[in-house]
């Protein structure tokens, strides 16, 4: 499909539906659900419901069918053969991953709560001045008595994209695994996890233009076979008696009850169509807007921008604080002109505290932003700084 921002639009049912005005600048909150996506759900709800896994009659088997389509289409978005190491989940919440200072909440609490159960100790990897984490603390930080590293593979506040093959390296010297924070990085491109040589990765469903409560993690297949189930209850067991139970294969032994199937194939439509977009026109353009946005903040007085200055190993999300001004502030005013942007700490409170901000005003890119849509926020945000300050 072609890279033109106007025909990716045309894709997202959204802005057919919204005056001209409207300029969607929060992505990396929630991407517009694309038509396909919406399609693939519709359909499921109103012409296809049945439940799926044991139903023999046409109509489960062909749910069954549309279900096991959307893993096979997810597996390949993440460029995985084997479709049965990917587990369809909630959200990228459920994925397990290690702290470090730049991580979304959901990468830091759970570890919390496993450490108050079962004593394990954490260690946190620093972010530097630029909002990445500071790769050079490597060997202090990753010891022998390492055994899980969990990571975002891009930041949701910076737009920093971790080098995560030196986090691989180190994890592999000392007989460690690497969980990695796949929300951010899967809305920007097919992904290939085996070459990334990690051994779990999540993602989530409305950040890449599905539906919401759906999401897929990964795991590699020699790590799945050993782990028990985490849930219990119907369609993940094999037998179940009074003495026992025994449950069945991955990946169903970790989908216990019925899962969100209509948002799971809307979820596998997205990334069918993500798959064919033209991926290296689309980031360029991402590329160039995201420095048009760095650009235009640097050209506004009292602007800090929180990350990274260039377009190297980032993707366009921008966060910045200007002086006088609350990011709340921000972007109500912008909202009544149509502009969406997201202001708070971003469920990344360490790295506000890293950062020594309360919050953060951010903008997040997406294949159908355009110009017009970088000039309304920094047209827009010239007006409400006129009236804050």
């Amino acid at each position: 499909m072609s890279a033109d921002a106007a025909a990716i639009r045309a894709e997202f049912p959204i802005f057919a539906r919204r005056p001209e005005g409207f300029h969607y600048l929060d992505s990396a909150a929630t991407g517009q659900i694309c038509k396909a996506a919406a399609e693939a759900l519709l359909e499921f709800e109103t012409g296809s419901r049945a439940n799926v896994k044991r139903g023999i009659y046409p109509l489960a088997e062909a749910a069954t069918e549309a279900f096991d389509g959307a893993r096979r289409a997810i597996a390949a978005y993440l460029g995985v053969a084997d479709a049965d190491e990917v587990i369809v989940t909630s959200g990228t919440t459920l994925g397990i991953n290690l702290l470090s200072e730049l991580e979304h909440h959901s990468n830091i609490v759970p570890w919390q709560l496993l450490r108050e159960r079962r004593g394990i100790v954490l260690r946190m990897l620093p972010a530097t001045d630029d909002g990445r984490l500071d790769l050079d603390r490597l060997e202090q930080t990753v010891t022998g008595r390492c055994r899980a590293i969990s990571v975002t593979h891009a930041s949701n506040v910076t737009g920093a994209i971790t080098d995560l093959g030196r986090i691989v390296e180190a994890a592999r010297a000392v007989g460690a695994q690497v969980f990695v924070d796949g929300a951010q990085r899967a809305p920007h491109g097919p992904l290939d996890v085996l070459a990334l040589g990690v051994d779990a990765y999540a993602i989530s469903g409305h950040k890449m233009f599905g539906p919401t409560g759906t999401g897929a993690l990964w795991i590699r297949r020699e790590l799945l076979d050993d782990l028990p189930p985490f849930l219990g209850g119907g369609e993940m067991i094999q037998t179940v008696s009074l003495e026992g139970t025994s449950f069945a294969r991955p990946p169903h032994r970790f989908e216990a009850g019925t899962p969100p199937i209509g948002p799971a194939i809307g979820m596998g439509a997205a990334a069918r169509f993500l798959a064919g977009l033209d991926w290296q026109a689309a980031t360029r353009r991402e590329l160039r807007l995201t420095e048009r946005i760095l650009d235009g903040l640097g050209r506004i007085d009292g602007i800090q921008v929180y990350g990274p200055s260039g377009l190297q190993g980032r993707i366009g999300v921008v966060s910045f604080e200007a002086e006088g001004a609350h990011s709340h502030d921000i972007c109500h005013l912008l909202g009544q002109r149509g502009v969406c942007l997201r202001g708070g700490h971003h469920c990344a409170q360490p790295l506000m505290e890293r950062f020594g901000v309360v919050a953060t005003t951010r903008a997040s890119l997406a294949p159908y932003n355009d110009e017009a849509d970088v000039d309304a926020m920094l047209d827009g945000l010239d007006a409400a700084l006129a009236l804050l300050r």
